[in-house]
């Protein structure tokens, strides 16, 4: 049956779509612009968006299964219930949403609160589904690399509780393998949450010393408070946004991001090798 990927060209959703295809999967990707989308061949690409109800009820025509990915916008939200509800009069009954981790604490984060809002949503319309709640991208560094190469400064306030920072290439293929499995399942399976985390649970002056051995060259932790960021942050992104990220680093720093015992254990199970380390993404990046 076929498997429909939302936000099919973001920097985790392409990911998906690739997996699936290595897989034999039948997939379907949603995108608002088909120029964009370069695919394989195989993929069926459909044309939306996630606030055009007519468009979301063709790409929902025949799915059985689908991968929910909603960026971080101002209706955020909304566009969540909408392809929720849209999914259920259509007869999806099989879901892998991409949430957060600690969605349910850090509830004053409006993206926090918009995914556990989704997430009890998910529940109460009994879908049979598998909840991704990942940590901090480490694409996310692609935001301060130019502040870390070029200014020796790692800006990103973390603290001292520490952030288990995860590979978008992992969380693509748990997200790819839970689909599989949903959709393969000769019935409903009951809803499972997953944290999606790195091996190493990094502090701020860690992650800064990681790259100073990268770079070959004193690099400093900017430290615990977030004025510094929030500034810089509004130069590209708009200022609730900047905002909003502001309020993501103060919870890291008051509570952090740790695993919970055993969730590095189970997701090296579930792909089979070693998880992607901060350490050779930095390596990555940095060349």
């Amino acid at each position: 049956m076929t498997i429909l990927v939302t936000g099919a060209t973001g920097r985790v959703g392409r990911q998906v779509v690739d997996q699936l295809v290595k897989r034999g999967a039948d997939v379907r990707a949603l995108v608002r612009d088909p120029s964009k989308a370069n695919f394989p061949a195989s993929v069926n690409v459909a044309q939306g968006d996630m606030l055009d109800l007519d468009s979301l009820r063709r790409a929902f025509a025949g799915v059985r299964t689908l991968f929910l990915l909603n960026a971080v916008a101002g209706d955020e939200f909304t566009q969540a219930l909408i392809a929720l509800n849209v999914a259920r009069e259509s007869g999806v009954e099989r879901v892998v949403y991409l949430s957060v981790m600690h969605a349910e604490r850090f509830v004053n984060v409006p993206h926090f609160a918009v995914k556990s809002g989704a997430e009890r949503m998910i529940e109460q319309m009994r879908f049979s589904a598998t909840i991704l709640r990942p940590a901090y991208f480490m694409d996310n560094e692609h935001m301060v690399k130019d502040v870390i190469v070029n200014h020796g400064v790692y800006p990103m306030p973390i603290g001292s509780k520490g952030v288990a920072m995860v590979d978008t290439r992992d969380i693509a293929e748990v997200a790819a393998i839970e689909l599989i499995r949903r959709d393969a399942a000769p019935g409903k399976l009951p809803i499972e949450i997953l944290n999606l985390v790195g091996p190493d649970t990094l502090t701020g002056p860690e992650l800064a010393s990681i790259w100073s051995e990268t770079l070959r060259r004193p690099v400093a932790y900017g430290g615990d408070d977030p004025t510094g960021f929030e500034s810089n942050l509004t130069s590209f992104l708009p200022k609730w946004m900047a905002y909003e990220m502001r309020l993501m680093a103060e919870r890291y720093v008051s509570d952090g991001m740790v695993p919970q015992a055993g969730d590095v254990e189970r997701l090296t199970t579930l792909l089979g090798r070693p998880l992607g380390s901060y350490r050779d993404f930095a390596a990555a990046l940095a060349n």
